[in-house]
């Protein structure tokens, strides 16, 4: 059976105005992604790699052109309404973490769920059991500060998926951390694609991440050039 569609990127343009000069960080970009595909998307910096993760993401809006998730144009969408898709159907992991320093591991986890009107209990136990899938069962009470970069990166791991999103974004999720840690990083997202059939886009620079993709999409001055099969 072929898997439908979630995501389409239709000659997706956007355009930064840096004082008087316009620039085309993606221009004319056309990307499908599969319901449940796990997607590398490579490139050298400035192809705009990330630019692409953030309008997949309900981050940032298009200057021309079209996206569909689940097929609904969010291209067109009030910042408001952006929200509510970014709390529900995206869960995004970042190269830096982006933990809050005063909140426990668990309470990190939590946050995003008290933006869907969660119920307090509701939220710690599920944030308890995400911190365990990603195996921290010890470090629920610790401190982004008390944590390792690999431990750090679990914790942003368990938080996207607080609100069990459909999509995961994954931004250099192993940029900051070892070889050895960063194998165990990808792991960790390949079992939540392979196993819990979330739909996976990372935007990475490291090979080995590249290699376990279904498919690669490479991306040159702000479009795609090429999209590598398995």
């Amino acid at each position: 059976m072929k898997k439908e569609k979630i995501i389409v990127l239709n000659e997706v343009w956007k355009i930064y105005k840096m004082d008087e000069v316009d620039f085309p960080a993606l221009q004319g970009m056309n990307l499908d992604v599969k319901k449940g595909e796990f997607l590398a998307v490579v490139g050298p910096s400035g192809s705009g790699k990330s630019t692409a993760l953030n309008a997949i993401g309900a981050l940032d809006v298009p200057t021309k052109g079209v996206i569909y998730l689940d097929e609904k144009d969010i291209s067109k969408l009030s910042e408001s309404e952006l929200a509510q898709i970014r709390g529900k159907k995206i869960g995004f992991v970042f190269q830096s973490f982006h933990l809050i320093p005063s909140l426990s591991a668990l309470e990190n986890v939590a946050l995003p769920m008290t933006f869907q009107r969660i119920s307090i209990t509701e939220r710690m136990k599920r944030a308890e059991e995400l911190l365990i899938l990603v195996g921290l069962k010890d470090k629920l009470n610790n401190l982004p500060s008390q944590l390792s970069g690999g431990q750090s990166q679990r914790v942003a791991i368990a938080r996207a998926l607080a609100n069990n999103p459909e999509v995961i974004l994954a931004d250099e999720p192993t940029g900051n951390l070892d070889s050895k840690t960063g194998v165990e990083i990808l792991n960790l997202l390949k079992n939540l694609n392979k196993k819990e059939g979330k739909t996976l886009i990372v935007v990475t620079h490291d090979e080995k991440i590249a290699k376990e993709a279904d498919r690669i999409a490479y991306l040159q001055d702000g479009k795609v050039v090429n999209v590598k099969k398995k």
